[in-house]
């Protein structure tokens, strides 16, 4: 068990902790509120069960002083408030690195997005022909009924080139079949993006009229370049965490286990919360005025006082879990991308990281290569429950089939899991998040929930960053001045463009009679950075919805 800041005053749970507020998480979410209310004089005392790093999926894991990020983290943001934050916690520590990743397909990289003459360059004369002769086939005769993933992209590319460029990594990133998939996600995902205008784009390119690597996929830009902390994104936390401590203002709590949080007032203190974590050294029991869970949804309901009548709804949220097998190698890197996507269904692997890539520091020595081998998995399942030392021989062994290394060159290996990694998009889950969300605002305005995790949406770090900050101000004013529940999934996210370049956003209806203030642009643009998470086909899909799905196709 790990304490950082002011003594317990009995580490076996007799000594009470007293804050202004409480906070279950130590992610970016966690963090940015304790570092930013703690600037505000606020005491908060932070929870995480993890006994060495915070950072949550964000943190940085270091292995004989070689540092794995866990699946991969640009800093780049379109609000200028998270970029400014960033820069305020961690000033002197960013790098600008080229972003460079691409698909590896039986032995040869493919450009990400695809470009059309190295893709069927790439492919050889044979299988080009065909790949070509199957999108004429399905532009001439689509599939009418346009309902999955398979079907939607299928017209779009055939079914060639569908089946080598997205069924394989789609399916092993989600644990669903594409068929499985609904049409729409495909639509969102893919929009703006077909076989025809990459042949045009790579004509330009051949012609010298396009000049920027991404021209033609304007619809879904990539950034070029992206800063990144020099030992990791877990850096960036590390830091957040120090300053908070540093104020004498904040404890963090380190290998404390979520036990209950208990409604309890206010009672004659002023207290409304009773919380209590668990650790190898007994339990720690916070009282609060607030609470701010960046717990996952299903495991919170379980463990509020009194229990929520919306825990069944809450339990049926379900989760993607994933895992990273690092690898170090005696070699120069294996290859210059910062990451690359495995489309070959013989290996179980998703992607590869390059550490050094990142960025030089991740590793060590001149003299070695360090790649993470992501999986994507439930927890439980086969690749979840194996052993370090058997996902090492599994990593070493696929790396064989891909043509990528010699296994008698791997000098060591190391395995992190991330349970909870993606949250699941199906058929309930938005009545499920709504029921808890709904229930909590009425009964419990002083528990406030953040993160992809608290919310239950596939985010990514700047959006998580805005929920906090939206809710610290939120704290400070004692009600419920901003609402960052007013971003739909469906929100598009685009790694490119200038900062708060989105549009003011409406009020969500509440049920409190209070009124919230409207976004600002800058606030907007964190909190539509969410991304798109595939949903199952509905059983029964209504005409009007048909009918708007073939057409997008």
């Amino acid at each position: 068990m790990t304490q950082h800041g002011a003594k317990l005053a009995d580490q076996t749970g007799a000594g009470i902790i007293d804050v202004d507020v409480a906070i279950i998480g130590a992610g970016p979410a966690g963090l940015t509120a304790g570092y930013l209310l703690t600037k505000q004089g606020k005491t908060v005392a932070i929870i995480e069960k993890d006994e060495t790093y915070v950072g949550g999926i964000s943190r940085t894991v270091e292995h004989e002083g070689y540092r794995f990020d866990i699946g991969g983290h640009r800093f780049f943001s379109k609000s200028q408030q998270v970029v400014d934050l960033w820069n305020e916690i961690l000033p002197d520590d960013f790098i600008q690195r080229p972003r460079m990743s691409r698909i590896y397909y039986e032995g040869k990289f493919y450009s990400y997005p695809l470009r059309a003459f190295e893709a069927l360059s790439n492919l050889g004369i044979l299988r080009s022909t065909a790949c070509m002769a199957s999108y004429l086939w399905r532009r001439a005769f689509p599939i009418k009924d346009v309902r999955s993933f398979e079907d939607w992209t299928t017209n779009q590319f055939g079914e060639k080139l569908y089946s080598i460029f997205f069924k394989t990594y789609t399916e092993k990133v989600w644990g669903m079949p594409c068929d499985e998939m609904s049409a729409d996600w495909a639509a969102q995902r893919i929009k703006g993006l077909s076989l025809m205008s990459a042949v045009i784009d790579g004509v330009k390119r051949s012609l010298g009229l396009n000049k920027k690597p991404n021209d033609g996929m304007a619809t879904k830009t990539l950034l070029e370049t992206f800063r990144y902390p020099r030992l990791g994104p877990g850096m960036m936390w590390d830091a957040a965490r120090d300053k908070i401590l540093a104020t004498g203002k904040g404890q963090v709590l380190m290998g404390h286990a979520l036990d209950q949080v208990a409604a309890i007032g206010p009672n004659d203190e002023g207290f409304e919360w009773s919380m209590t974590a668990t650790s190898s050294a007994g339990k720690a029991q916070i009282r609060a005025k607030d609470v701010i869970s960046s717990a996952p949804m299903r495991e919170l309901s379980k463990r509020l006082h009194p229990l929520p009548q919306s825990t069944l709804q809450a339990n049926n949220l379900r989760y993607r879990d994933f895992l990273t097998v690092a690898l170090m190698v005696k070699s120069e890197d294996l290859f210059p991308d910062n990451w690359i996507y495995i489309h070959d269904e013989r290996v179980q692997v998703g992607r590869v990281q390059n550490f050094r890539s990142w960025s030089p520091e991740m590793v060590p020595d001149e003299d070695m290569a360090c790649v993470g081998l992501e999986y994507f998995c439930f927890e439980g399942d086969g690749l979840w429950s194996s052993s370090d030392e058997e996902l090492v021989e599994l990593a070493k062994r696929e790396m064989e089939v891909l043509g990528l290394c010699d296994p008698s060159q791997v000098t060591s290996g190391a395995v992190v899991r991330q349970e909870k990694a993606y949250p699941v998009y199906d058929d309930e889950y938005e009545a499920n998040v709504d029921a808890m969300r709904i229930e909590l605002e009425e009964k419990h305005p002083s528990l406030h929930l953040v993160g992809r995790n608290g919310m239950h949406r596939y985010n990514n770090q700047d959006h998580a960053m805005m929920t906090a900050m939206l809710t610290v101000e939120n704290i400070l004013a004692g009600q419920r001045v901003y609402d960052t529940w007013c971003v739909n999934e469906d929100a598009e996210y685009h790694e490119a463009g200038d900062e708060g370049a989105e549009a003011v956003l409406p009020n969500r209806e509440t049920h409190s009679e209070a009124s919230t203030k409207p976004l600002n642009e800058d606030q907007v643009a964190a909190l539509t950075s969410l991304r798109g998470v595939p949903e199952r086909i509905a059983p029964e899909q209504d005409g009007e919805l048909g009918e708007d799905i073939r057409k997008s196709a």
